[in-house]
């Protein structure tokens, strides 16, 4: 989902990173605290002063955002429930969780949590507020505190919209899952409740645009639209959690993969394998034995004048617990390595004899044929 971190550090046990699209967004806010909202909060202070009270508010929004997060991730550990870490990116911030809450009321507890700790420095931000009014501190001070609470007011009330992955609609699939017992259709609800609202930000994005708040109206676009992918990614883990989680690898391998021996040149792997049947990677048996892969990163890694007198066994992988499983492995298991090391393919192997290749593209074929007959059933 997201890319290599520009720093990362850790909190309580959690990593907490921060992906190079967050870059944008802290340049953003800076800037819009540093021309609109400071000087209309403290009218005639110095340009240079809104600068460092632009930093300063964006200072406090990034660790407001993990501070919500930071409570997501300490509830969900209660509830056994591994977090990955937890990421800032160019829409806020998110606790990366590796499974599914065990029980709607581990989703609810933890869903509620992120909200209230926001609510609460929003309070905490506004208490400040007043007491540096009353003390007559500076009022670069009170503007920046006064903005601190209100946008932790903002992020409270935004998140508890009932409409998923927002947690108002973790909150609400967990209802709907204690309520009728069915994960499945919970999320189905509470993701289709999801799309409308995605729906609604869009609409409100494209009236901005024609109001002439255009950065205003880009941003309501882009929310939108990530609220809407993110709603239909959500009710597809789910869904293919159910389809194929507990089922062996060997009941969605391709039974007859296409292998190459190690003694074929480079030139002979790209003519009559790679071009002819249009994969990017390819065991290797010798003697009914598996003892590698190659694929066309290898390939290009050799000059192309070489083709023709160097091998496959020269340039080819060995099988390893990244590229190679157990027939008997969990797909589910089976795919979350392919999301980790980014591929496509494995090899399915008993011992060491190849027994198939199991691929993404074919799972992704049986889990959309699967929802079309199902669904809704």
């Amino acid at each position: 989902m997201f890319g290599q971190p520009i720093f990362k550090f850790d909190l309580l046990g959690f990593e907490v990173k921060a992906d190079a699209s967050w870059l944008l967004l802290a340049m953003l806010i800076t800037w819009s605290l540093t021309r609109g909202v400071f000087p209309a909060l403290a009218p005639d202070l110095a340009p240079s002063l809104y600068w460092w009270m632009g930093v300063a508010g964006a200072i406090g929004l990034f660790m407001s955002i993990v501070f919500h997060e930071l409570s997501h991730s300490l509830i969900a550990r209660r509830e056994g429930i591994k977090i990955k870490g937890i990421t800032l990116f160019i829409f806020g911030g998110v606790a990366e969780m590796e499974s599914e809450p065990p029980s709607a009321g581990a989703e609810f507890r933890m869903a509620i949590a992120g909200p209230i700790a926001s609510a609460f420095l929003s309070l905490v931000f506004y208490a400040v507020f007043r007491f540096s009014e009353l003390a007559q501190w500076p009022n670069s001070f009170q503007a920046v505190v006064h903005y601190l609470s209100w946008i932790n007011g903002i992020l409270a009330v935004f998140n508890m919209v009932p409409a998923f992955p927002l947690d108002g609609g973790r909150a609400f699939r967990a209802a709907l899952w204690a309520w009728k017992g069915d994960l499945r259709q919970a999320t189905k609800k509470a993701a289709n409740l999801g799309a409308f609202f995605a729906v609604f930000l869009m609409i409100l994005g494209v009236v901005s645009l024609f109001s002439g708040n255009i950065i205003g109206g880009l941003w309501w676009l882009l929310i939108g639209l990530f609220l809407k992918n993110a709603a239909g990614a959500s009710y597809l883990q789910v869904m293919t959690k159910r389809y194929i989680e507990g089922e062996p690898v060997s009941h969605f391998m391709t039974t007859t993969p296409v292998s190459v021996t190690p003694d074929i040149t480079i030139k002979e792997l790209v003519e009559d394998y790679i071009y002819h049947h249009h994969h990017e990677f390819f065991p290797v048996v010798e003697s009914d034995h598996l003892i590698g892969c190659v694929s066309t990163r290898d390939v290009k890694a050799v000059p192309r004048p070489e083709w023709e007198r160097r091998i496959v066994r020269e340039i080819m992988a060995s099988p390893t617990n990244e590229n190679t499983i157990d027939s008997n492995t969990d797909t589910l298991a089976a795919l979350k390595l392919m999301n980790t090391t980014g591929k496509s393919r494995l090899m399915v192997a008993e011992g060491n004899r190849l027994v198939g290749i199991m691929t993404l593209k074919d799972l992704l074929k049986f889990l959309t044929l699967k929802m079309e007959l199902e669904d809704g059933n």
